[in-house]
């Protein structure tokens, strides 16, 4: 596979009671999805609540990951900043702590035309000599590329490799009728659509690691051409995605949590977030049982 295929675990925000980042629990993530097959490591993507993180604590938190990694799978960061100056500053902190690729996200600063973003996103990209994607999230960032501008930017950033496109799978197939014979595109959205994302041409995924370890093995078996076995995963799958992708905020209190009991790990929130219910716990702690069922499961042969 390349670099930019498969499912990738796009990482939670881990905190400890006081609501700094656990930097011991964030280590044991990477373990959890190394462990469990998947194809890669993201970090600081909007699971990660890069919003809520400091320009410091998103600098250590990329070399924490990059170490804990230690080159066992491809790792990408996701570049999030206001100015080309924040953003081509945390791209270089992601080339020291080993990034083999970077996940641009448009500035958050005001909304304009699609010109003022490709200016934006190449000067970002002729800063480094990682291979850069760029995020295409309308329903999360409000800011998104056609297709056509993705091929202008291209042929502006030698090293624009790829997009993470945050949409349905037809969505997903108009970009990759224009813009997939120079570009990688890798879908998200926690999974939804995506048997019909790979029969769209989606060489890879970003998804949580509640979602991610099923997700890896759904991805293994249409690599191997049992995709009527991926299809029937998948089928089992999604209840768990619709609970979980309700919304962003949903997605980091329950998706956390139904990773972590998985994980063994403890999860303290940091505010502002979407506060628990009694019902949500017991039905997060019921996907968790079932995902961690479907993800251990063997494989048949090829």
């Amino acid at each position: 596979m390349s670099l930019f295929d498969g499912v990738h675990a796009v990482l939670y925000a881990l905190f400890a009671r006081n609501e700094t980042v656990d930097h011991g629990a964030m280590t044991a993530q990477v373990d959890f999805c190394a462990a469990r097959g998947c194809h890669g490591i993201t970090v600081l993507g909007l699971a990660t609540e890069v919003l809520k993180l400091t320009f410091e604590e998103r600098s250590r938190l990329i070399a924490t990951v990059g170490r804990a990694n230690a080159g066992r799978l491809p790792f990408s960061v996701t570049i999030a900043g206001n100015s080309v100056a924040e953003q081509a500053s945390l791209a270089a902190h992601a080339a020291d702590a080993g990034a083999d690729w970077l996940i641009l996200q448009p500035p958050m600063a005001g909304t304009y035309g699609a010109d003022i973003y490709l200016d934006f996103f190449a000067r970002v990209a002729r800063t480094t000599t990682l291979p850069v994607a760029v995020q295409n999230a309308p329903q999360y960032l409000g800011r998104a590329l056609s297709g056509e501008d993705l091929v202008r930017l291209s042929a502006q950033c030698p090293n624009l490799a790829a997009v993470k496109g945050e949409d349905a799978a037809l969505g997903i197939r108009r970009i990759i009728d224009i813009a997939g014979a120079r570009l990688k595109v890798l879908g998200g959205r926690g999974g939804l659509e995506m048997t019909d994302c790979l029969r769209a041409g989606c060489s890879g995924f970003v998804l949580a690691p509640d979602i991610a370890p099923v997700a890896t093995r759904i991805f293994d078996h249409w690599q191997a051409g049992r995709t009527a076995e991926a299809d029937a995963l998948y089928a089992e799958m999604l209840p768990a995605v619709t609970f979980v992708m309700q919304s962003l905020e949903h997605l980091i209190t329950y998706g956390k949590r139904i990773f972590a009991a998985e994980a063994g790990i403890t999860v303290h929130d940091r505010q502002p977030c979407l506060p628990t219910s009694e019902f949500g716990l017991a039905t997060a702690e019921r996907w968790a049982r079932r995902l961690a069922e479907l993800a251990i499961h063997k494989s048949p042969s090829p």
